[in-house]
């Protein structure tokens, strides 16, 4: 875990860092004390942005959190503003060393529980929805008119242990290879929401002439409905065909008895005490700054770190944002073999986005960069202090169940709603979502924590952000900001709602990964 040393106006988080990190704006001429030496800061250093310590030699390498972030394109003055004008990404060679360094011991937790759905297969829930599912863009209206007919809270008095009812729509389904690679991953995905913790009951909406028809999904990912009993024989999800059913409106009307009557089955489920174990946690950033690597990033891996020491699981996405320190999860791999499946996505990565013309290093975003963050190994390095100390149990690919508990990674885009999308899918049933600039995604079916990087933003945002962690800035320790983000995982978990929830959010940001073209 990053344990940053606090001075009075920049944070050094290892003694042999060449920049420091403003907690707060710095004016230029001001003297500021670093790891017992005085500087000056010859420029203005935005929050969140980087200050030199020491001089650097034009094309030396620069460290944060002890791993070089870039190289200095031009000579660089202790105090000066350190950022795009005067560091590059120049490609370095990174020693994997597999499985060569076990992840520290912590000391045995508590048994934590949360009130929670359990599902026939084990698995808990964190909310209990009804789902009203696409097959295809053809018919993503259609779904959403149905979910919006469940809009009013009415349903809710006979049947108050439904969270609601909410459609799963995307823009693809059709114009891709039938059963190629797009085929499978859309089919994935699908099947993870349907068959999620969190989704009592379903039924699946269609065109009729669409390539990736309701049955082949049916068939391919042998769906079916659960039910409190689970009988002997599961019964087969309905179907709605919008050419079979006589056009929109008929299909509505269709379909919106068939949830009603879906509704007595998906309240009879009811919360019951559940061990901690049972989570299975997604961890995201976006809109990141350069704190986010500082106070919300290190919080969370402390949160993770809870979870897995109770039994559960945590899975970390984005393989574009973990470039340039995926050599840190290879050395606490669980095996030489976990640890060869990442890099051996990356090395897939290189090759995907050469293809276009592309660089996997082509990142930090317009908003990253305003916010401080200067190369992609700076960003991915803020990143993946997400995961915390724990040791990497497997590799998965894009919305494949997540089934070994402790720290999975799973092969996503580094773009929010398709990683977030592919961990949902994956059986997450919390999301937390850090950011610095202030992102406001939800996903539905999983409640969605926003975890603030910098007070500014949290006090400007607030009623979309959960949680401050900005306090780390003031001399809150990082460890007692994650637990305290453990007590509100698990809040959530046991049906706290979260401000995306109270928003409305989670039906918009519902994005499959599409690889291959669009024919």
């Amino acid at each position: 875990m990053t344990t940053a040393s606090r001075t009075s106006r920049a944070v050094l988080l290892r003694e042999d860092d060449d920049v420091a990190v403003a907690p707060a704006p710095i004016p230029a001429g001001a003297r500021i004390e670093v790891a017992g030496a005085a500087v000056e800061a010859l420029a203005p250093i935005p929050l969140g942005h980087k200050l030199a310590v020491r001089d650097v030699a034009a094309g030396a390498p620069v460290r944060k959190y002890g791993q070089v972030i870039g190289f200095a394109s031009a000579p660089i003055p202790a105090g000066s503003h350190v950022h795009v004008h005067n560091l590059r990404a120049d490609l370095f060679e990174r020693d994997y060393a597999f499985a060569s360094e076990p992840a520290p011991r912590r000391e045995p937790e508590p048994p934590r529980t949360f009130r929670g759905y359990l599902r026939p297969d084990g698995r808990v829930g964190t909310r209990n929805y009804i789902a009203v599912v696409s097959t295809v863009n053809c018919s993503a209206s259609t779904s959403r008119f149905i979910s919006e007919r469940f809009r009013g809270r009415d349903f809710r008095r006979s049947h108050p242990n439904v969270d609601g009812v909410f459609a799963i729509t995307h823009k693809g389904g059709c114009g891709l290879p039938f059963e190629g690679k797009d085929h499978q991953i859309l089919e994935r995905v699908l099947a993870g929401f349907v068959n999620h913790p969190n989704v009592a009951a379903y039924i699946l909406v269609g065109l009729g002439c669409e390539g990736a028809y309701a049955q082949h999904l049916i068939e391919s990912q042998h769906l079916r409905l659960r039910s409190k009993s689970e009988p002997a024989a599961p019964p087969l999800p309905r179907v709605f065909t919008i050419q079979e059913e006589g056009g929109i409106g008929r299909t509505v009307e269709a379909a919106v008895a068939a949830v009603e009557s879906l509704l007595p089955s998906a309240d009879a489920w009811r919360r019951t005490e559940q061990p901690a174990s049972k989570l299975c946690l997604a961890l995201e950033c976006g809109g990141s700054d350069g704190n986010s690597g500082v106070t919300a990033n290190p919080a969370l891996g402390v949160a993770a770190d809870l979870v897995i020491a109770q039994g559960g699981s945590a899975a970390l996405g984005e393989t574009t944002e973990i470039y340039g320190a995926e050599h840190l999860l290879t050395r606490r791999a669980v095996s030489e073999a976990v640890g060869r499946k990442l890099v051996d996505r990356i090395k897939w990565w290189e090759w995907y986005t050469g293809v276009f013309g592309a660089e996997i290093n082509n990142n930090p975003s317009p908003g990253n960069k305003a916010g401080g963050l200067s190369t992609i190994y700076e960003k991915s390095l803020g990143a993946l202090a997400k995961a915390g100390t724990s040791p990497l149990a497997d590799v998965v690919d894009f919305a494949e169940p997540v089934r070994a508990p402790g720290l999975t990674f799973m092969d996503t885009p580094g773009y929010d709603p398709v990683c977030t999308t592919g961990l949902v899918a994956g059986g997450a049933n919390v999301l937390v979502f850090t950011t610095g600039r202030g992102s406001v995604l939800g996903l539905k079916p999983t409640p969605c924590i926003k975890l603030a990087t910098n007070t500014p933003m949290f006090e400007r945002m607030k009623d979309d952000m959960d949680m401050d962690a900005g306090t780390i800035l003031d001399g809150e320790p990082v460890e007692a900001v994650g637990r305290r983000l453990f007590d509100l995982i698990l809040d959530v978990a046991g049906g706290a709602p979260t401000r995306s929830e109270g928003a409305g959010l989670g039906e918009e940001e519902f994005a499959p990964w599409t690889i291959g073209p669009v024919l």
